[in-house]
């Protein structure tokens, strides 16, 4: 069943990466007039998930499975940024004359069929599907089970209106049971490129059980450092910013790293704005022996703190004596996710900026602007942490790949071997 439902996926992409930008768009515009037209039905169907699950997930879970109005609202103007964005494909990347009369073309085109798995993220289904028509490709959603009502809701709208234009609804489908994963991800036949949304052990899962080449991050461990030559009132913002704004976030920070030469004045002030916004903090032994313990009391930091994403209001702070100690422990810990320094130093943030490993690294603003939304992608499939491209949030660009277009006319290769070999002439057009 699960074959056949990806082969169908995989005719109509083809058919879709046939398509002008034109139609493209026009089924992206549609997608969002119907998704504002099933909204009471959307938010509906999420309540009804949100109530089923609110006593099983943790509270970050439930933050990322919630799908109000506002947030709804926020993902159809996504749908429309996607929309108004340059097609990626068909662009020629490479027009070179191999000889008279044989040209190559390296020409850019979509991957092909996506298989998209994700947790409790209703929101994924609409950024998915407007970011796969957009570049061409077909894709093959598996929700998780907490949020199965509005996925289902969503992938009926998104449907309709497909229905309405040039692109087969059947470029889209959704997977509803658990079983379904494990035969998607055996399905590399037909699926090209898995992109996992959720947990770290989710994603380890996923990475460890296809041959499909798999697109994502498992950890999210991210972390701000605060130099000696920060301006502390920017640096409290950014920081509770980064942390307290939306702690469910993989772009949230875990580790907050303090310079010691400012630890004495900024941390009881940043504890207490913490605190305020009800962060638990664990802090380091070297932290604890900087407060007077009377005034305060904070759990110790251990060992594990450093490499844990907790995804919740819960932030470790360690002191470092300087810039490289800060930026050692980020590399060591660290998930090359997102990474920031505050500092009114620029020669320290621009080394900081080219010694840190990571897919994002900040200077003075928080590191919950690592987003495919916020950098002007229109929408993400996902952010990768991966070496290799594409790395930190994967837009349009993460989802298009090329092929080489050769045009002869009549050329034979035993033409350029030999003791007179005609010479190419490799001339760029």
């Amino acid at each position: 069943m699960l074959t056949e439902i990806a082969q169908n996926t995989r005719l109509a992409a083809q058919h879709l990466a046939s398509l002008p930008a034109e139609a493209k768009n026009a089924a992206i515009e549609l997608i969002a007039k119907s998704l504002a037209s099933h909204a009471d039905e959307i938010v509906a169907a999420n309540t009804i998930d949100c109530e089923a699950a609110q006593s099983e997930i943790t509270p970050a879970l439930y933050a990322r499975l919630k799908l109000d109005a506002t947030k709804l609202k926020g993902a159809i103007l996504g749908v429309r940024d996607v929309g108004k964005l340059a097609d990626p494909v068909g662009q020629i990347q490479i027009y070179r004359e191999i000889d008279t009369g044989l040209v190559l073309q390296r020409v850019s085109c979509p991957v092909g069929v996506l298989g998209v798995i994700f947790e409790a993220r209703p929101d994924a289904v609409i950024q998915i599907a407007s970011l796969a028509i957009k570049s061409g490709n077909g894709v093959i959603l598996k929700g998780g089970k907490e949020a199965i009502e509005s996925c289902t809701v969503l992938v009926k709208a998104i449907k309709a209106g497909l229905a309405q234009s040039e692109v087969s609804p059947e470029v889209i489908q959704l997977l509803t049971t658990r079983s379904e994963t494990s035969e998607l991800l055996q399905l590399d036949r037909y699926v090209d490129l898995i992109i996992p949304r959720g947990s770290n052990e989710f994603v380890k899962y996923v990475q460890d059980n296809t041959r499909i080449p798999v697109l994502g991050h498992a950890d999210g461990i991210c972390h701000l450092y605060i130099d000696s030559a920060a301006d502390f009132d920017r640096a409290i913002a950014i920081t509770i910013d980064s942390k307290a704004q939306y702690p469910a976030a993989c772009n949230a920070i875990e580790t907050l790293l303090i310079h010691q030469s400012i630890a004495s004045q900024f941390l009881p002030l940043i504890i207490d704005r913490l605190q305020a916004s009800g962060v638990e903090i664990r802090l380091s032994q070297i932290g604890h022996e900087i407060l007077d313990p009377d005034d305060i009391s904070i759990d110790l930091a251990i060992a594990t703190d450093w490499a844990t994403e907790y995804s919740d209001l819960i932030l470790a702070i360690q002191i470092v004596p300087d810039l490289d100690a800060a930026i050692t422990h980020i590399n060591t810990y660290g998930s090359r996710h997102t990474d920031g320094i505050v500092t009114e130093n620029i020669s320290t943030a621009q080394v900081f900026l080219d010694r840190i490993d990571a897919a994002n690294v900040f200077h003075n603003c928080s590191t919950r602007f690592s987003d495919g939304f916020r950098y002007g992608f229109g929408a993400e499939v996902g952010i990768s942490t991966q070496k290799m491209p594409p790395r930190g949030p994967v837009g349009l660009e993460g989802l298009i790949t090329y092929k080489y277009q050769l045009q002869g006319t009549g050329q034979i290769v035993a033409t350029y071997t030999g003791e007179n070999a005609k010479p190419f002439t490799h001339r760029d057009l």
